[in-house]
């Protein structure tokens, strides 16, 4: 016996609104909000009015998040007194980091800056203060230093 025609079957929107009623609704699991060294380390760099910034996730289960919440507008936001003139973000999946290219953010460098420190070698500790609401089956995978699993940003104020 031949089953139903193509064009007599429902359109895949159309059956995914049809079964959606069916699926059982979970609501996602509680987060924490806690700061971005708990779930990854930084390196930086700099060069000339630039600087490089990489994030590495402590675990890939920790990464996804990163990609997700680590946005150039983000960044941008973290580093407004700076006033970066653009953010450049490069993810590197299989490192489980993004890389952050900020320009005009060292006062015009080493060289040309009035500012006593124009290096961009500590603004990694600026991007790792970041927020980071992380769901709490995550929690097991934090760590950092000072951090076990128990501490989040509340424990910090």
């Amino acid at each position: 016996m031949e089953g139903p025609r193509l064009a007599d079957r429902p359109a895949f929107a159309e059956a995914a609104s049809i079964a959606a009623p069916l699926t059982p609704l979970v609501p996602p699991p509680p987060t924490r909000q806690i700061q971005l060294r708990a779930a990854a380390h930084g390196r930086t760099g700099d060069k000339g009015d630039r600087s490089n910034i990489s994030v590495i996730a402590w675990h890939p289960a920790l990464y996804p998040l990163l990609v997700e919440q680590l946005t150039e507008e983000a960044v941008a936001r973290q580093f407004a007194s700076r006033r970066p003139t653009r953010v450049t973000r490069y993810l590197m999946p299989r490192l489980g980091a993004i890389n952050f290219v900020l320009d005009g953010v060292l006062d015009g460098g080493v060289n040309d800056a009035l500012n006593l420190d124009s290096h961009g070698k500590a603004l990694s500790f600026v991007v790792l203060a970041m927020p980071l609401t992380v769901p709490e089956p995550l929690l097991p995978w934090l760590r950092g230093p000072g951090m076990d699993h128990n501490e989040t940003m509340e424990t910090h104020r």
